[in-house]
């Protein structure tokens, strides 16, 4: 007979399973429907995942019952059908594990740190009803996972130990940040948790290991209680229609022995993660004793991919007001006769945008070409770059060239926002299919996807003949010079190039790359695409700290660094990481200036003061004053 879960925690790590929804997508089955329903419908299936997962060295088995709520079955007609459900999915989970697992009832939040509009009462209702039914169909424990917001998770706590003495493990969904969606610090969070009866806090879903890794060290003070984590397999790309996921098994078990360090007693995996992730962390697991992290220097323990930039470090630049003239040649007259730059800087992600401003500023002083804005980029809420660009254009005087994401708009919105352009004057856009939103920080938002980046690309250069998305006639043409971005990055480049081909015969006016971090690979670009009719910018992105490039490698869709570059970087941070991230990047740039005239410069974490030496790099290797 195996021990309860609470000593085997006392005792040993344990390995949790893997997703059981982005699985079944992975698998063929759609999205739109309830996987809960599967536990009714194709309970052979459901079982087979579990015994996969089991298989793979999983010891904590989650039941199919994530959304197996009142609310969440109501719109798919089966909220009479609560109970058959969780009782069908507790069943599957024995019959997919052997004996020696721990079969926890997973209860997911309902609110999911949005949807205001569900009253505490149904709140309630449903909550009690599904931990009710788990207890009874007896689980060894329960999961509450993927809670945004303390006030949910205290009520679902409050519910499930009213109920049972079973095991109670509470996980938050955090984006690397130490605080809850609705404003409360972790470590106060997981001791308010404690003291109400949780035996295990910690972390799923909406971050990577990257993330989450992030998130542990940001709490202040210890965390007294076992703790569990469940990170998504990196950030999803939107590839052909398909959710695809980055982050290899092998990184998930590199990213097991640092979470088992911090103090995790439960490592799996959430979404993207399959039996292969599963089979990686336990087998890193195996045998390892963790180390004790309280005798890392502190500065280590809070060692961020993202550092922190002191004011006193921002240059002091004012602003230039001298509006960009209409007739400046654009962005593809200009790379035609000279080397161009283009520089990335992200809107703010708060209401304060002088940061911002002061490293267009910066940018302006050094001469480069345009600055660059990405529209909600990984998903995540950011300033209207519309906004910035007309704020940009008019107090800094560089031209603005802003992104406009498939996925926030549909046709409506999409011609509502270029005609704002057109009416700014804002007329350099790029066109991209944009992160899905349900991995960003308002999971509950609907990717829109109304269009692809080639119908995008086709419909805002009909804008230029003067005729609107519905076909009727506008009253004059509008200008926008159009962009595409390519992926270098993949493992067949004459396939990505074919799909650049139908982009350029969509429309598009120039190509920008994602980062490329190899030297042999520029080359190959360069090669690849000598015989489009349209310019290439490169992309160059300087590396921050050896954090900040495993998990760009590991973690980010479209971007592979070399192992050449991951070694330099290899446990570099703050300056020392930015000044050899500018060094590897200065390397790069000396290929990319043999077969490029157009350079795209992209700032990580607002360190513009990277891509304005950058900048002035350039234009000492080709002779610009």
């Amino acid at each position: 007979m195996k021990p309860d879960l609470r000593e085997a925690l006392g005792a040993r790590i344990l390995t949790g399973d893997g997703a059981m929804g982005t699985y079944l997508y992975q698998m063929g089955f759609p999205v739109g429907v309830s996987y809960e329903e599967f536990n009714l419908l194709r309970p052979e299936l459901i079982q087979d995942v579990h015994r996969r997962y089991y298989e793979a060295g999983a010891r904590v088995i989650e039941t199919n019952t994530f959304s197996a709520n009142r609310e969440s079955l109501n719109k798919y007609g089966l909220d009479t059908d609560v109970e058959a459900i969780i009782r069908a999915g507790v069943l599957l989970a024995r019959a997919g594990a052997g004996d020696d697992a721990y079969v926890v009832g997973a209860v997911g939040a309902i609110r999911a740190g949005k949807r205001r509009n569900i009253r505490t009462s149904e709140l309630t209702r449903s909550f009690q009803q599904q931990i009710h039914a788990l207890v009874d169909a007896g689980v060894d424990g329960l999961i509450l996972e993927t809670f945004y917001d303390l006030e949910e998770i205290r009520l679902a706590l409050s519910i499930a130990r009213k109920a049972t003495n079973l095991p109670v493990i509470c996980q938050f969904a955090v984006e690397k940040e130490a605080v809850t969606q609705d404003g409360h610090p972790l470590a106060a969070a997981f001791e308010l948790l404690r003291d109400e009866g949780a035996d295990v806090v910690g972390f799923n879903c909406r971050s990577g290991p990257n993330g989450i890794l992030r998130a542990i060290d940001s709490v202040e003070g210890e965390i007294k209680l076992p703790l569990s984590v469940f990170p998504n397999a990196g950030i999803p790309d939107y590839v052909d229609g398909k959710y695809m996921f980055t982050a290899s098994p092998e990184y998930f078990a590199e990213s097991a022995r640092k979470f088992a360090d911090r103090g995790a007693r439960i490592i799996g995996g959430c979404c993207g993660t399959t039996p292969e992730h599963i089979a990686a962390i336990a087998a890193s697991l195996h045998g390892y004793v963790p180390q004790s992290v309280q005798g890392q220097d502190a500065a280590s323990s809070q060692e961020s991919s993202v550092v922190v930039i002191s004011s006193k470090e921002q240059p002091q630049s004012e602003p230039v007001a001298a509006p960009v003239q209409e007739e400046e040649p654009s962005i593809v007259e200009l790379v035609k006769q000279r080397h161009t730059v283009i520089v990335e800087l992200d809107p703010p992600r708060d209401l304060d945008i002088s940061k911002f401003m002061a490293g267009t500023a910066a940018l302006k002083a050094v001469h480069a070409d345009a600055v660059t804005m990405a529209d909600n980029s990984l998903a995540v809420t950011r300033m209207s770059n519309i906004a910035l660009a007309s704020l940009v254009q008019q107090h800094v005087g560089i031209r603005p060239l802003v992104h406009i994401a498939c996925r926030d708009r549909n046709q409506i919105g999409t011609q509502s926002h270029m005609m704002g352009l057109d009416a700014l004057g804002i007329d350099h856009v790029l066109a991209v299919t944009g992160d899905p939103a349900r991995f960003g920080d308002l999971p509950d938002s609907s990717s829109v996807y109304d269009m692809t980046s080639f119908e995008m690309i086709r419909m805002i250069k009909q804008l230029n003949s003067g005729v609107a998305f519905s076909g009727k006639p506008l009253k004059q043409k509008a200008k926008f010079v159009v962009g595409a971005a390519f992926n270098p990055n993949v493992k067949h480049l004459d396939k990505a190039v074919t799909r650049l081909e139908r982009k350029i015969e969509s429309g598009a006016d120039y190509i920008m790359t994602q980062p490329v971090y190899d030297k042999g690979l520029i080359e190959r670009v360069a090669e690849a695409t000598k015989h489009l009719s349209v310019p290439v910018f490169i992309g160059i992105m300087p590396l921050a700290s050896g954090r900040n490039a495993e998990y760009l490698h590991n973690e980010v869709p479209g971007i592979q660094l070399s192992d050449e570059v991951r070694e330099r970087m290899k446990g570099l941070e703050g300056e020392a990481g930015r000044a050899e991230g500018v060094r590897i990047a200065e390397e790069l740039l000396e290929t990319a200036l043999e077969h490029f005239n157009g350079i795209y410069l992209i700032t990580p974490f607002m360190f513009y003061e990277m891509t304005a030496q950058l900048t002035e790099y350039v234009w000492s290797k080709t002779g610009r004053k």
